[in-house]
């Protein structure tokens, strides 16, 4: 059976050559410009208000252009963004410790297993100097040192410590300084605000992204709004795998909505599993809980050395632990890479060795931290994260080493992008977690932060002036042919999701789809297992369509509607999941296949045939999605086997 076919070669021709450390500065110039008067009569969809896309709205605004910008949630602030707790990084070298540009781009190819575009990342490591610089001036409270300097802690993948930090709540002072940066555009009317709104289509006219079709989660209200260019900020799909760290509601409808249409879907099968969540306590879960990684700063990670040993963690000697990161990866110890510390989690937990219920967990202890820096200094660091641990598990985590184990976290893959952040669709630009352009096959930590201030602040705003030099383009109305297509296909999917009336719930079928992809498509997969994945995923579609139970009207708050439709797109987006996965026979970053590894167990990639950007079009529910592959080039970090040793 064939599950894909092979497609013409892409490249992302945006990008300049020469120099790298120029490049960005002279794409910059190089872009043409729109002129004061010019920019207010252009109009931008921005659909999300997460760092990315609060940042790219509230810029864009304070440039002159008239932006409308859409949520789900009941607040711009309520976006998921908020639940980022480590840190975000900035090559500034405030520590001297041999930090550069260079250095922090260097790790991210590196930390991506070589799947990365070195102009993005390179570009990125540029630009993270000037978001603290930014978030400072907005009053973002960095912790900082006795001498008033701003402070940095360590993450995994590096050897120096580049993380500026608020406690264990960074993610969410970030968001009130792109908020307040909204809310003054708002204020001053230069920014429409829809909260309350979903995105459920993207209108697509002469070729080019006009506009969105949405949905008024209160009133149900299906509706329409045209622009010159369409932005999405609209985050990952980590939760196709029904548990994750992600909000119950984060989704992937409004990306997919649009690779409906034409915009390719690159490297989805690169997820990242993060090795700090606590461990899953029962079946009554709907999300899991993430533990910081800054947390492996201080806290070191340990398993019984014997397995099936079952004593307290306060009951077994020094001796009888083993602190197996540190054991295997001396140079990095415990912080290593993200995916590096899962698979070692799993690894550990596989040959009995785990701790808590059901043995999946290890203990991330904090002893050592305490008797070396004194309670009341591990108390200002991570305070607020022991206080959450403490109130889930009902545990004292001064008292008593944490459980963790690995968890769905962070998506890399998302819509293709060039240089500029535009799709191949003309007109539909997308940052943040939505785009798949700066991560390669695995996120390191602190870096999701970083690429969305960075996408919205600074590259975005740059980038679309030279699409937008052209316009405005020619006026959109309703009764054109693709508005009225587009209406059409979202009223017809509400009535057919609510006219089934079946006798399954849709967190059963999420759920079952959920483990099915987390057993064949998680921290470990094979061809037998993949394509097992694809019949079971198949087949409960099918049951889906049949079977789900939608109570209520499309005409009404309506939250089981929202799931059912988020579900839905779910569906098709793990078949492609696990068809990338398939065709992507090599170990790399979190894709780890059981055929390819080291005889030490470290992933092994086959650069020879993998060294390109998968990047998929879609031709239709059940069909068989077409490859179209985007040579990467190395001309600044080459390709090595990855070693933290």
């Amino acid at each position: 059976m064939s599950y894909w076919t092979e497609g013409d070669a892409i490249a992302d021709n945006a990008a300049p050559d020469g120099p790298i450390e120029t490049r960005w500065e002279r794409r910059q110039f190089g872009a043409k410009l729109v002129n004061p008067a010019n920019k207010r009569k252009l109009t931008i969809i921005v659909v999300g208000t997460g760092l990315a896309g609060g940042s790219a709205a509230a810029t864009l605004a304070e440039a002159g252009y008239k932006v409308r910008s859409y949520c789900y949630q009941d607040s711009p602030r309520r976006a998921h963004s908020i639940a980022a707790q480590g840190g975000i990084n900035a090559a500034k070298n405030y520590r001297n410790d041999g930090d550069s540009v260079y250095r922090l781009f260097y790790d991210t190819v590196k930390g991506g297993d070589f799947r990365a575009r070195e102009s993005n990342v390179y570009r990125l490591a540029q630009v993270s100097v000037n978001i603290i610089d930014q978030c400072v001036a907005q009053g973002v409270p960095f912790a900082r040192e006795y001498g008033g300097l701003l402070d940095n802690r360590s993450f995994g993948g590096t050897q120096v410590s580049r993380t500026f930090y608020a406690r264990g709540q960074t993610g969410q002072q970030l968001l009130l300084g792109a908020y307040q940066a909204l809310e003054r555009q708002i204020a001053a009317g230069n920014v429409e605000m829809h909260a309350r709104h979903e995105m459920l289509e993207l209108i697509v006219v002469d070729g080019r992204a006009r506009g969105i079709v949405v949905r008024d989660l209160v009133t149900g209200e299906i509706t329409t709004d045209f622009a010159d260019a369409v932005v999405l900020a609209s985050g990952g799909y980590g939760n196709v795998f029904f548990l994750s760290t992600n909000a119950k509601g984060c989704n992937v409808t409004a990306s997919w909505r649009a690779h409906r249409q034409g915009a390719l879907f690159a490297n989805p099968c690169y997820t990242q599993i993060h090795p700090t969540c606590i461990p899953e306590s029962g079946t009554h879960q709907s999300k899991l809980t993430l533990m910081s990684e800054s947390l492996r700063n201080d806290g070191r990670v340990w398993v019984p050395v014997e397995a099936g040993d079952h004593r307290a963690p306060a009951d077994i000697p020094e001796a009888e632990r083993d602190y197996y990161l540190e054991r295997i990866y001396p140079s990095f110890g415990n912080l290593v890479p993200r995916d590096i510390a899962s698979r070692a989690a799993k690894n550990v937990c596989d040959e009995g060795r785990g701790v808590g219920p059901g043995g999946l967990g290890v203990y991330l202890d904090f002893a050592d931290a305490i008797d070396r820096l004194g309670r009341p200094a591990v108390e200002a660091k991570y305070g607020n994260l022991f206080e959450m641990y403490e109130r889930i598990t009902g545990e004292d985590p001064y008292a008593t080493p944490m459980r963790i184990y690995p968890a769905v976290h962070y998506t890399m893959g998302g819509l293709w992008v060039d240089y500029d952040l535009q799709s191949n669709i003309p007109g539909l630009f997308v940052v943040g977690e939505a785009n798949f352009s700066d991560h390669g096959a695995n996120r390191l930590g602190a870096s999701a932060l970083m690429q969305g201030l960075a996408d919205g602040y600074f590259v975005l705003p740059n980038t679309i002036n030279d699409y937008l030099a052209s316009g405005p383009f020619p006026a959109v109305s309703e009764s054109d042919e693709a508005v009225v297509a587009a209406r059409a296909a979202v009223s017809g999917r509400i009535d057919k999701l609510l006219s089934i009336d079946g006798d399954r719930t849709v967190d059963s079928f999420h759920r079952e789809l959920g483990h099915i992809m987390w057993e064949y498509c998680g921290m470990e997969r094979t061809e037998e297992g993949l394509g097992k994945a694809l019949s079971l995923i198949r087949s409960l579609r099918e049951e889906f369509w049949t079977r789900v139970k939608v109570p209520g009207t499309g005409e009404q708050l309506n939250q089981n509607l929202e799931r059912a439709g988020r579900v839905a797109d779910f569906f098709e987006l793990a078949e492609l999941m696990c068809v990338d996965a398939l065709h992507r026979a090599e170990s790399c970053g979190g894709h780890f296949r059981g055929e390819s590894q080291t005889p030490d167990g470290e992933a092994l990639r086959h650069d020879e045939e993998f060294s390109y950007v998968a990047a998929w079009e879609f031709t239709g529910t059940g069909e068989p999605p077409v490859l179209h592959k985007e040579h990467l080039e190395f001309e600044y970090v080459h390709p090595t086997q990855r070693s933290y040793k």
